[in-house]
């Protein structure tokens, strides 16, 4: 099972490519590891995939373990006609618990234990026989005198009194077993029996051969005597002959675990099977994988907060963080992985990884990285940029060659459109929560070249983040749209404490307001709202 790797809700370019790029360094290393997303692209990072000729990665709602992460125990699927002697070898010889019944789609029609098979055998009707006669060879080593392989269903008749006693019954039964008494097997034969027992191994007269040739009667020898053979016979028979109609119990392989645990738990069964999305039977998931299951793997890149996490964290094994933002309030079982390094992007971490490590970075992935960089950095205008972020631009465009600036103004003009986007979409285009002690904080964040698009609708937006207040309970909610080219960035906000802004920015903040030089959530935005928070 590959490990996960995905960067934040609402990702950003900085988000997928570092994801993108870990993970081919990863897998170039020995890892298995995929790429995943917790949304789809935006415009910016789209332009970008496109750019690179890169496929953008699957997108996944959560990582919540399901029974497909499970270690499902796989047993070869039985049909309806197979044996009772059939399954019982395979609980006796394969140490088997529980064996599926499946059609040929390999559908679930049934399970069948080896409770099953002993009370069948103790409360079934144990003087019918519904079987092939292959299975009868095979439950009491035997061979065909005569005949062929068919179906054989009927009552069963051990003669075991004189010849007198029975010769007028056997009419009655379909099913003989008999040792070498000739006139009790040439009357069976005449009477068109459905089929003929020899037990003890002994073989009969040629005539009577010839008899049941002409008469169509098989006849069967086998090695057991006739009180073994008595005793052993119902093993023949097909297992659908003890199997009840209740319900099947299954579960799809989709299913998530917290969804089913409950229910298996409390059951009497100890197996369980599991089907894919097609209802073709996979596996068993049994109760003891259930206490102790295993959890999907995953590498969060460019966060480190449950809020900004997949939904189902808590459920995974989280095995390393790659991030260069402030410590969240994420927490493992185990120690693990977690470089954290006050850079402008983790794309630059991901890039330095490549060169720790000697490992040539491909074309695409340096057009990712270079992207997220430069993407996060706001061209190395943001106050997070730093020189090693710089140094990274320039080796990867080493790679790369090309024109900066103008590639720089493709990719945020496909970014920064508003065009086609409702209110609700253009603010959690990359949006994040926070905690002020126990109050819950929204941040948004947007980026542009032109605001004309921004000043017909800014009363539109100031509504929606109202609303989005009121309905979500927030202390805060901001929206911060930056101005590449005018170095600065517009407020837009909701508060239940207009002096926590003021205090935060040193002065009255109203609506609408353009502050200069502030373009960084992460290092300007959130740090001085929060010291005005905690000094208030």
């Amino acid at each position: 099972m590959a490990t996960l790797i995905f960067g934040h809700k609402n990702p950003d370019t900085d988000s997928i490519a570092s994801a993108i790029a870990l993970s081919c360094f990863k897998n170039q290393i020995g890892e298995n590891t995929e790429p995943v997303a917790l949304g789809s692209p935006n415009r910016e990072t789209e332009f970008v995939l496109g750019y690179f000729d890169v496929e953008a990665p699957r997108i996944i709602e959560n990582v919540k373990t399901e029974l497909r992460d499970l270690r499902l125990e796989y047993v070869e699927g039985k049909s309806l006609d197979s044996s009772i002697y059939e399954i019982f070898r395979m609980f006796a010889d394969d140490n088997i618990k529980t064996v599926p019944l499946v059609n040929e789609r390999d559908e679930i029609l049934g399970i069948v234990t080896m409770k099953d098979i002993a009370m069948g055998q103790m409360i079934g009707n144990i003087s019918h026989l519904d079987t092939r006669i292959s299975h009868i060879i095979e439950a009491l080593n035997g061979r065909i005198i005569t005949g062929e392989d068919r179906e054989i269903a009927g009552r069963i008749a051990v003669i075991a009194y004189y010849a007198e006693s029975v010769l007028a019954e056997l009419g009655k039964y379909d099913i003989i077993i008999v040792g070498d008494r000739y006139n009790i097997i040439e009357e069976a034969i005449r009477q068109q029996t459905k089929l003929i027992i020899i037990t003890g191994g002994r073989t009969i007269p040629d005539h009577l051969i010839e008899l049941a040739e002409g008469q169509k009667v098989p006849v069967v020898s086998v090695e057991t005597d006739t009180y073994t053979t008595a005793k052993l016979i119902n093993q023949a028979n097909f297992i659908k002959t003890i199997i009840t109609n209740n319900p099947i119990i299954q579960f799809q392989e989709s299913d998530y675990l917290t969804d089913v645990k409950e229910e298996i738990l409390t059951s009497n069964h100890r197996n369980y099977p599991v089907v894919n999305e097609a209802g073709k039977y996979i596996g068993f998931v049994n109760k003891t994988e259930i206490i102790n299951p295993r959890r999907k793997k995953v590498i969060l890149v460019d966060h480190n907060e449950i809020g900004q996490s997949a939904v189902g964290i808590e459920e995974a094994e989280i095995v390393e963080i790659v991030d260069h933002h402030k410590i969240g309030d994420i927490a493992t079982d185990l120690p693990i992985k977690f470089t954290n390094i006050p850079l402008g992007s983790t794309c630059t971490i991901v890039y330095r990884k490549f060169v720790e490590q000697g490992i040539e970075i491909p074309y695409e992935i340096a057009g990712l990285l270079i992207s997220g960089i430069i993407s996060d950095t706001l061209a190395l205008n943001s106050p997070t940029a730093m020189e090693d972020d710089k140094d990274a631009i320039i080796d990867l465009n080493n790679i790369l060659d090309l024109d900066i600036e103008e590639y720089t103004m493709k990719m945020f003009s496909a970014g920064t459109s508003l065009a086609g986007y409702s209110e609700q979409e253009i603010f959690h285009k990359d949006f994040k929560e926070f905690m002020l002690g126990n109050n819950r904080v929204g941040v948004s964040q947007i980026f542009t070249l032109d605001t004309t698009e921004l000043s017909e609708r800014k009363d539109a937006l100031a509504e929606y983040i109202k609303t989005l207040h009121q309905d979500k309970g927030y202390y805060l909610t901001l929206l911060l749209v930056t101005d590449i080219i005018k170095n600065g960035s517009y407020i837009f906000y909701y508060t239940e404490s207009e002096k926590l802004l003021s205090a935060a920015f040193e002065g009255k903040v109203t609506n609408g307001q353009f502050l200069e030089d502030i373009i960084s959530r992460k290092k300007q935005v959130v740090p001085r709202i929060m010291h005005a928070y905690r000094n208030k």
